[in-house]
């Protein structure tokens, strides 16, 4: 009897599960009591009457309905209008947070208190008569333990802000040893700072790149979401390789510890005859690797949807150790179906001046702190990037202008060779003046080979976007959608077809000319903050010979 209840309970949950049979609501509360009763041995009468019951009855009979959410009031709602909190004089406020400092005076305590939502702390002043006094005393107020301060907001005594809290409680929520705490007032370097990642954030420098970092990424999907485009998620792991450049991670289960937690073995790593390693018996098959873009299977999206972008981690196994290269990074991918390479640059132009407007109208505080602390006039040249035209020139005339400079630079200058960052940044910084600069039309040697080529034979329809300090901020093509060039592109550089075919499918069913660039977001953090090393740019920067934290 039992298994024939179990039979029916299962077959009850297919039914309400399938999407092929549709079970009306009334079905549904009529189907639920009779599998109860079928079952009635192994149920209480409580669980019975509970699943026949409303929400809100059931609710009564067993627990409490969950609260509604509630957005907790932060200190940049306080603090950040244009009278910097005055209109709250008067009113009670609760304030959770870490302490950055606490002076304790012989009638007052002032503690500075910053939950993280902008660069400004909240000032607290509290007196020997106010609920918790006995933690001041005891020594647990110290600088990065976690309170809760309730007070009245009265105006300042002090001229650095407008507002303090006059505290009526106060409750310690974590501890913080003041004797081991690494962050102290002394200025820390940045080297330092990377070997406590998971406590930097709690600095001005790296809350306020945190803060701009995600202005930026709402910026990105607020820009393509208003244009029309869809955001698709591009996979991790991937079986081609997008640039054709072999600096890939490899994705394989072929290497495992042992029952006993030991080390595996390399020689039970399986292989073939000739001593190739034998990937038919991996996870997937087929060598599998960390994608290092997500281009290919956003065009497959383009050309059924138009316009859509991609922006997910990538990787790269270059074993490049400078301040311009990660192991690991975001990009921001979109892909324009019926473009060409004129759209595509107009694309980006107008991406670049979109999301830098937006941080500097919504994150002006930490800008300034930029302004003052990292980079003295990086304000100037942001407004620079929204406010002049963009200067577009082809690699051929880029080169002419280098080699005329007579400047000597330490990589050198000839038509055939990649642009290096010295030569992009002398291009935006000294020859137009700060100016972000596009540069087109690239040898075809030095490029993928999915670009278009044009009708040169020698060139391809790319582009780079330049700006100052940074050099290469954006790069983008418009897509060769011929199948014949590109199939002979892909056997000039001795590229497997076979791993491509579905790439190549595009080209066969309903091919469009399209077009699309990818942006390093790291690099545009860079670029908005004025940090100068990207391992600043992102929370936990994965390098050679680091993957800490």
């Amino acid at each position: 009897m039992a298994g024939a209840a179990a039979a029916v309970t299962r077959r009850a949950a297919t039914l309400l599960l399938s999407s092929r049979f549709r079970t009306p609501a009334s079905r549904v509360a009529s189907l639920i009591p009779i599998v109860g009763a079928c079952n009635r041995r192994f149920l209480c009468a409580s669980s019975v009457s509970a699943r026949t019951a409303e929400p809100a009855e059931a609710a009564s009979q067993l627990g409490e309905t969950v609260k509604d959410f509630r957005k907790r009031l932060r200190i940049d709602e306080v603090k950040g209008g244009p009278d910097q909190g005055l209109d709250w004089v008067g009113k009670d406020l609760t304030v959770r947070g870490w302490v950055r400092t606490c002076r304790v005076q012989s009638s007052v305590t002032f503690i500075e208190v910053n939950d993280g939502s902008c660069l400004s702390n909240t000032q607290c002043v509290m007196t020997s008569d106010a609920e918790g006094y006995d933690q001041i005393e005891s020594g647990a107020v110290t600088t990065g333990a976690s309170i809760l301060i309730e007070g009245t907001v009265v105006p300042s005594q002090g001229a650095k802000q407008k507002i303090e809290l006059k505290v009526t409680r106060l409750v310690v929520i974590g501890r913080s040893d003041p004797t081991t705490y690494p962050i102290q007032k002394k200025r820390a370097t940045r080297e330092f700072l990377r070997s406590i990642a998971h406590l930097r954030p709690r600095t001005n420098t790296f809350s306020a790149v945190t803060r701009v970092r995600n202005a930026l990424a709402y910026a990105t999907h607020k820009f393509f979401q208003e244009n029309g485009f869809v955001w698709v998620s591009s996979p991790i792991i991937t079986a081609s390789d997008c640039e054709g450049a072999g600096e890939q991670f490899y994705v394989t289960t072929l290497i495992q510890n042992d029952t006993e937690g030991n080390n595996f073995n390399v020689s039970k790593i399986p292989t073939t005859k000739d001593g190739k390693i034998d990937w038919s018996q991996d996870f997937f098959g087929k060598p599998a690797f960390l994608t290092v873009s997500g281009q290919l299977n956003g065009e497959t999206y383009a050309c059924a949807l138009s316009d859509i972008y991609t922006f997910g981690p990538t990787f790269r196994a270059e074993n490049s150790n400078t301040s311009r290269h990660l192991a690991e990074f975001w990009m921001i991918e979109p892909e324009l179906a019926f473009a060409d390479l004129n759209d595509d640059m107009a694309c980006a132009t107008a991406y670049l001046q979109y999301v830098v407007k937006y941080v500097l109208e919504n994150c002006k505080e930490d800008m300034e702190f930029f302004n003052t602390w990292i980079e003295k006039g990086i304000i100037n040249r942001l407004n620079d990037v929204v406010e002049k035209s963009f200067v577009q020139l082809s690699y051929t005339d880029a080169i002419d202008l280098l080699v005329k400079s007579k400047k000597k630079f330490e990589f050198p200058v000839k038509w055939g060779l990649d642009l290096q960052s010295e030569h992009e940044r002398y291009i935006t910084e000294q020859v137009f003046g700060g100016s972000p600069v596009i540069i087109r039309d690239y040898p075809k040697e030095i490029k993928a080979f999915y670009m278009r080529q044009n009708d040169d034979e020698k060139t391809v329809a790319a582009m780079d976007l330049l700006v100052p300090r940074v050099g290469e901020l954006i790069g983008g093509s418009q897509r060769e959608e011929r199948l014949d060039y590109l199939e002979a592109r892909l056997e000039e550089l001795n590229l497997n077809k076979e791993s491509y075919w579905w790439y190549l499918d595009l080209r066969r069913f309903g091919s469009v000319p399209h077009a699309g660039f990818g942006l390093g977001f790291e690099r545009l953090v860079q670029f908005a903050t004025g940090i100068e090393n990207i391992r600043d740019a992102i929370p936990f920067p994965r390098t050679p010979g680091s993957a800490d934290f």
